[in-house]
């Protein structure tokens, strides 16, 4: 070899050497779903990391879900058990936030670090395909008449979808306390609970239900957005005169004790996916908004959410 390209070859090597790991390869992502595989936070998650693929922003993705209490037990393994790893994610959201509220756990959001917002998504309510009730107006005229006889099935208590049913309740004239919530561990329990008839109604993020709604096996009766999704009949809450109206959040935070520059590293990592064609497609799949924020802006937004939610939920009846 030439002294010259010797040279220049040991000079960019040197300069290599000085990147941080995730400028040099792609990082090995640990990613913690703190849900049971088949709902929300669990598909959130595997169309994330399959987007980091697809983008080559990271070399592998290893998922590991752990499921019950809004989030929280997940939270609690990945605060514990991955302090200082620059390449450990968790998938989270308004579900965890409204959980840390009501549960009060010693581990909560603030012992982790902030990365992202990635999507927003509203509810929708369903019954079984066989179920006499045709609209949320069925629902509310059960529930005005005999409150416990209307089961709810949904997510951990203070999901989405619980603060729905409270809110819905307050609204007409039902007091929230009287709301029979049954709180499942994760999508997939919601799911087999509602096709199996063991509730009344059940709610979740339309990416959870479609499939189901499409194969005739459930009916949608109403949705929580200020109007309804594109292309999908499915008449809103508020257009059936129920003023309720929530949207439901999902993000990633990183491991504590990781550095500004780990932190900025797995930003990038994240917003990189976010822009593959692979993120794209599972947006239009699902049903998803795209809804990215980062830095100071991420920061201030989920104090905010702490904030509001905290309020929605002491309305409701629920704190």
């Amino acid at each position: 070899m030439r002294r010259d390209t010797f040279l220049k070859s040991m000079a960019a090597v040197a300069v290599a050497s000085s990147f941080p790991l995730s400028a040099r390869a792609g990082a090995a992502i640990k990613m913690m779903i703190p849900a049971n595989p088949g709902g929300g936070w669990d598909m959130t998650g595997r169309a994330l990391g399959a987007a980091m693929l697809d983008a080559k922003a990271a070399d592998t993705v290893q998922f590991d879900n752990k499921g019950g209490a809004a989030g929280v037990i997940g939270l609690a393994q990945f605060v514990n058990g991955s302090k200082g790893d620059p390449n450990a994610i968790i998938i989270t959201g308004a579900v965890m936030v409204g959980g840390i509220i009501t549960g009060k756990p010693q581990i909560t959001l603030s012992q982790a670090t902030p990365i992202a917002r990635i999507t927003s998504e509203y509810n929708v309510f369903v019954v079984p395909s066989d179920s006499p009730i045709k609209s949320m107006k069925d629902v509310v005229a059960q529930m005005q008449k005999d409150p416990g006889s209307v089961k709810w099935g949904g997510g951990s208590r203070g999901s989405t979808e619980h603060i729905c049913a409270s809110m819905l309740a307050t609204k007409v004239g039902v007091d929230p306390k009287k709301v029979n919530y049954v709180a499942f561990r994760g999508g997939g329990e919601a799911v087999a609970a509602i096709l199996g008839g063991n509730v009344t109604i059940g709610g979740g993020g339309m990416s959870e239900m479609s499939e189901y709604i499409k194969a005739g096996k459930m009916r949608a009766v109403g949705v929580t957005s200020e109007k309804r999704f594109t292309g999908n009949a499915t008449p809103t809450l508020k257009e059936q005169g129920f003023d309720v109206v929530l949207g439901n959040w999902r993000g990633v935070y990183g491991a504590p004790g990781i550095t500004a520059e780990q932190r900025a590293a797995l930003t990038d990592i994240v917003v990189k996916a976010t822009k593959s064609k692979a993120w794209t497609d599972s947006l239009a799949k699902n049903d998803w908004t795209p809804a990215v924020l980062t830095g100071k802006a991420f920061d201030e937004f989920v104090d905010s959410e702490f904030s509001s939610l905290r309020g929605t939920m002491h309305l409701a009846g629920m704190l």
